[in-house]
């Protein structure tokens, strides 16, 4: 049986925070097992943190710890998809806080490196299939802000 997981290099040696962070503040997260790194381990210093299994809201994910040799950027990201503007300011907040960096569209950065797309359910109803002249108006809307504005989308929607 073939399966898939993410796997997510942490040049910055911090999966074992990363995946504790999210387990405290993601619903459904949660760290199933950290293997410790050996005396031969490429990037880590023996005894410290290198393979990290964790759940991010239902997805199993591979955290490790090898050193600078490779980073996290945006080509990767975890789409957050959540209910109304209470949580994408809930949501947002958490991910950008100590560190974290808001971006583009709803992505932000969290303090570990890892991307975020913090969307509304909403932004996903309104822009459809981005073919009529609101779903168009929506995405406008949409590539103009950080964080998302579910209201802003609305009036832009409901404006076309």
């Amino acid at each position: 049986m073939v399966s898939v997981r993410t796997h997510l290099w942490f040049g910055n040696n911090r999966a074992g925070e990363a995946a504790a962070f999210y387990a405290e503040h993601i619903p459904g997260s949660s760290v199933e097992r950290v293997v410790k790194a050996p005396d031969n381990a490429p990037g880590a210093e023996p005894g410290t943190d290198f393979v990290v299994e964790f759940t991010v809201a239902g997805q199993p994910v591979i955290g490790l710890n090898a050193g600078p040799h490779r980073t996290l950027d945006e080509a990767f990201s975890f789409y957050l998809s959540v209910e109304g503007q209470a949580e994408v300011d809930h949501y947002w907040d958490v991910l950008t806080a100590d560190g974290g960096e808001p971006g583009a569209c709803g992505w932000c950065t969290d303090k570990f490196g890892v991307s975020w797309q913090v969307i509304p359910k909403e932004l996903e109803r309104l822009s459809g299939s981005y073919t009529t002249p609101a779903e168009i108006a929506t995405m406008n809307a949409m590539l103009q802000m950080g964080k998302i504005d579910v209201a802003a989308l609305q009036a832009a929607h409901d404006g076309a």
